[in-house]
């Protein structure tokens, strides 16, 4: 079967190479000069199943409204007119209950927990390296009140059999050892064991290698101009380099594929939402995480890349501007100096912004379409990176028409009722 995936990001890659794998005629295309040179350039390096959960669920209202407030804010709404964003936003508000977020964070589990499995072997039959670190992640926490909060995760956690370990600062130290010279500056942590981490760009250019070993096709710099359908199937995609065609076609464009979707009548609610990170060389590797530290109060992962610290957050809504603010990279510069004083130099550190795609109900939107031969793989938000490997499966599965080792039940475009039209 001949299949063309628009887009060369990690979650299109990973796609590109199970479907040759399963032994399917593959061609990726994207306006990219290579793979992997947007949302996955610069993440902050974790693979965390663990740590999957919506970001609508109780009190975040309340919470959005005090994260605006402050100086290091993991919020940012950037003042503009985008009826796109009321609609999304009004629909995360409608996500913000109890039920909802439980059964969204389920979904979202179920995802990332086998997608972490399709990592692991993935690693084992190729070898591919990426600066991986296997110690799992720390949330730590600043105030009482953040830790006592963990409950309603635990619950899920424990529903789903993922490991976890409620830790008091010795805990926290002896996991990070880092942490012991700013023991003041938490009361605990959750550590999710099971969660990795790594190179996001490295795993998707090396992945695109192993893809092109076995025959997939990389056309890079070629721009979409819209998708083609007759009512009932897809039929075409119309570029600035002709028309392409296919057995199969998968949009995994992240941000962007809704914009290409809703020209053909498919609307899926999935916004950019903006996220920074900064990456600082190691001065001090005893200063510096072992593996990945979740800063709960500004929202901030601050993860060992090799020789690198990443350090990765905060959520911007300004539509799909890519501008970078410095009043963003400041913040990012407060969490890591203030939790690894001595780990490495923020004024060596190279800025970057990418644009997540976000779903309200923190779901990706994975799966085949009222469409015959459209299939879509996007909105995975901030968790890309934890999904990939786990989606890439899914998608050569679906598309080779076999059935997938998960259950699809609420990971469909279906879930919307007002997607088609």
């Amino acid at each position: 079967m001949r299949v063309l995936i628009l887009g060369s990001g990690v979650i299109g890659v990973a796609s590109a190479y199970q479907l040759a794998l399963a032994g399917h005629e593959v061609t990726v295309v994207d306006r990219q000069a290579g793979p992997g040179l947007e949302t996955s350039f610069a993440n902050a390096g974790e693979v965390s199943p663990g740590y999957s959960a919506p970001w609508a669920g109780p009190g975040v209202p309340v919470k959005a409204i005090k994260w605006l407030l402050m100086q290091h804010r993991p919020l940012v709404i950037r003042p503009h007119l985008d009826m796109g964003l009321i609609r999304w936003g009004l629909s995360m508000l409608r996500n913000c209950t109890t039920a909802r977020y439980e059964l969204n964070k389920s979904r979202m589990v179920r995802l990332a927990e086998y997608s972490r499995d399709c990592l692991r072997e993935l690693r084992e039959q190729t070898g591919i390296r990426y600066d991986e670190r296997m110690q799992g992640t720390l949330q730590l926490f600043r105030t009482q009140k953040q830790l006592d909060g963990t409950a309603a995760d635990i619950a899920i956690l424990r529903r789903y059999g993922v490991r976890f370990e409620v830790l008091d600062p010795a805990g926290c130290i002896k996991h990070e050892p880092a942490l012991a010279s700013v023991r003041e500056k938490f009361v605990g942590g959750l550590l999710l064991p099971g969660d990795e981490t790594g190179d996001c760009f490295q795993f998707t250019q090396r992945l695109a290698a192993l893809a092109q070993e076995r025959g997939v096709q990389f056309r890079h710099q070629v721009t979409l101009r819209r998708l083609l359908s007759d009512g009932t199937q897809l039929t075409g995609v119309e570029t600035d380099q002709g028309t392409l065609q296919a057995d199969a076609y998968l949009v995994a464009m992240g941000s962007y594929s809704p914009l290409a979707l809703r020209e053909i009548g498919i609307r899926i609610p999935v916004y950019p939402v903006k996220g920074y990170s900064i990456t600082v060389p190691i001065t001090d590797a005893r200063g510096a995480p072992e593996s990945t530290v979740m800063d709960e109060t500004h929202k901030v992962a601050v993860t060992r890349l090799g020789d690198r610290i990443r350090a990765g957050g905060t959520a911007e809504l300004a539509g799909y501007t890519l501008q970078l603010h410095d009043s963003r990279r400041r913040t990012l510069e407060h969490v890591v100096t203030d939790l690894f004083p001595q780990g490495g130099d923020v004024s060596k550190a190279t800025f970057w912004c990418g644009l997540r795609p976000m779903t309200p109900d923190g779901t990706p939107v994975v799966g085949g379409t009222r469409l015959k031969k459209l299939f879509i793989a996007t909105g995975h938000g901030t968790l890309g990176w934890t999904m990939a490997a786990g989606t890439g499966c899914v998608m050569a599965d679906l598309i080779g028409g076999r059935e997938p080792e998960i259950d699809m039940d609420g990971l469909t475009v279906e879930r919307y009722p007002h997607a088609y039209g």
